[in-house]
Formats: C-alpha cells, structure tokens, sequence
C-alpha cells in the first residue's frame, strides 16, 4: 500500500473510533468506548505508517 491509502485508511478509524466513542458515551457503554479508543489508535498508527512511507519514498 502508498502513502496515500494508509493515511486515508488511518484517518477513515480515527473518525470510526470517535464516533464509537461518543456512542459509548452517550449509552453508557464502556465496552464500546474502549473499542473506539482502540480503533482510533488503530487510525493513529496508520497516519504514521503512510507518513513514513511518504519521507522513505513507500521502499517499505
């Protein structure tokens, strides 16, 4: 995968998992805020992967 697709893919779970978030929010869910905050950091690793790729010309 480029630069590209990751940080598209990176920036698309960072807004799943704060949207997760603020569902566990609102219904009391912790189970689902924890699954958000996974996802979002899930999102975070994938920005940097691509922008990583991006200074390293995608040879990883």
């Amino acid at each position: 995968m480029g630069e590209l697709t990751d940080k598209i893919k990176g920036v698309s779970n960072e807004i799943a998992g704060k949207v997760k978030q603020a569902v566990g929010d609102a219904t009391d869910r912790p189970d689902v805020q924890a699954e958000g905050a996974a996802q979002e950091g899930k999102g975070q690793g994938q920005n940097l992967k691509g922008s990583v790729k991006g200074a390293l010309g995608d040879k990883i």
